[in-house]
């Protein structure tokens, strides 16, 4: 197993692989996960995966939910939601993950589950589920008083595409139009 986090370890040995896996998370390592992601908590956490050996790899599919409370983007003010992330990662033996020349294009398969290495006979389950809880966290997400702290701030929507451009720039620009007689 490689240095790293360790707010959520849970080693897999890859001669004896269970067929699922169920994570439970205790209190302090949802409080390591929420510091390390920036938010005021998890309250809770668990993951339901299966495991498989394959020829690619070592595949694990599942479901990961939890609960997080965050400040939202505009207020500041704590809001809870729940996350409901489908996992699909393929786990693979160091320096057998697809390598790309810097410059290649790559197309990428939103199905195919994502590959992680490992080194040994070990690979970290719990790190694994740990980034991808990491990559369903939205750090700009607004709460339910979000557009209501707009208004009250007289913050105008910038999603009307609709709308004509408003503030300096465009009537100095609107300004340069009209000299040039458009």
């Amino acid at each position: 197993m490689t240095d790293g986090p360790t707010e959520l370890r849970r080693p897999i040995r890859v001669r004896a692989i269970p067929k699922h896996f169920v994570l439970r998370t205790t209190e302090k390592e949802r409080e390591a996960l929420a510091e390390r992601f920036s938010v005021s908590s998890i309250p809770a956490l668990s993951a339901n995966i299966a495991l498989e050996e394959t020829d690619a790899g070592i595949v694990a599919t599942g479901t990961l939910d939890a609960e997080i409370v965050q400040p939202c983007a505009v207020t500041r003010e704590d809001f809870n939601y729940v996350v409901h992330e489908r996992v699909a990662l393929l786990f693979v033996p160091e320096g057998q993950a697809a390598r790309y020349e810097e410059d290649e294009e790559v197309e990428l398969d939103s199905t195919a589950p994502d590959e992680i290495e490992y080194e040994g006979d070990v690979f970290d389950l719990g790190e694994a589920l740990a980034q991808t809880l990491g990559l369903a966290i939205d750090p700009y997400r607004e709460g339910p008083d979000a557009d209501e702290a707009r208004a009250a701030a007289g913050i105008e929507s910038d999603e009307d595409v609709d709308a004509a451009p408003k503030g300096p720039l465009a009537e100095a620009l609107a300004g340069l139009r009209t000299d040039k007689g458009e």
